[in-house]
This record gives C-alpha cells, structure tokens and sequence, in this order.
C-alpha cells in the first residue's frame, strides 16, 4: 500500500538526482548538458511544489489539523524559488563559481525542507488524511502526468 510518505520522498529522490547531475556538469563546465539538466531539475522542482501546493498543502489545511506548518513550508518554497533564480543568473553567465555558491545554499535549504516534510508533515497527513490518501496520490501524480505531457509536447 502506497503512503503520502513514499509518494513524495519518491518525488524528493528525483530532484535531488537532477540537482546531483546538474552540480556534477557545471563543476565540469559542461555548460549545454547543464542548461538541460537545470530546465529538468526547475520543472520537477516546480512540479513538486506545485503538487504539495495545490493538493497536499490544501487538504491538510482544510483538515482539523489546520494550517500549522504548511504557511511555513509555502515560505521555505518562496525562498527555495530565490536561491534557482540565482542559480538561473549564474547559469546564463556562465559563473561557475557563483553557480557552486548558490547550489551550495540550496543544497543545505532543501535538505532541511525535505526533512522536515518528510520527517513530520508527510507523516501527520498519512494519519489525518488517511481515507483521502489514495485521491491525494492520484491528484498529485495527475499533476505530474501533466507536466510530462507538457514537457513532451514543447520538446517537439
């Protein structure tokens, strides 16, 4: 039986790979390669964001748990948006020392959000939202069946 829990550390694992890919081309100045593993790494960042948002954020919120940590975790997604921007300006400039700077900060701000989520959020909807569980999956993977599906059809 699936849970939220392994939905989404699934989802985080991805991310972290792009980002392993995207680090590893940059510190060997493989700009091209870069610039494609960094439009991965941005949409499935956004896509996850866009799941934990729109779906998981918003049933726990509308849950008797309330709001409580999500406010906290849409600023952390805010913030985390802050560091690719800057990312995105050292990409184009072809900065890797900046680049290394900056993907250095995001490393330890995503690592601390995954925890956290992974480690208290995920966990407490798995047991609120337990009867909802499989209709929260199916939402958020909707989500992410769209995203591949517009990926695909502007790659062509």
């Amino acid at each position: 039986m699936s849970t939220i829990a392994n939905y989404l550390r699934k989802n985080h694992n991805q991310c972290e790979k792009l980002f392993t890919e995207l680090e590893i081309s940059v510190n060997a100045g493989l700009w091209d390669r870069a610039d494609d593993v960094f439009q991965d790494f941005q949409d499935a960042l956004e896509n996850h964001f866009k799941m934990e948002e729109e779906v998981l954020f918003a049933a726990f919120e509308n849950s008797a748990a309330g709001g409580g940590p999500t406010a906290i975790l849409r600023n952390e997604h805010q913030q985390i948006r802050g560091v690719v921007a800057m990312l995105t300006y050292a990409l184009t400039r072809r900065s890797k020392n900046a680049f290394l700077g900056h993907s250095d900060t995001l490393y330890i701000m995503i690592h601390r959000h995954n925890a956290i989520e992974e480690s208290i959020l995920y966990q407490m909807t798995d047991h609120i939202l337990f009867e909802q569980k499989q209709a929260l999956i199916d939402a958020m993977e909707n989500i992410r069946s769209a995203s591949a599906a517009e990926s695909a059809a502007l790659a062509q």
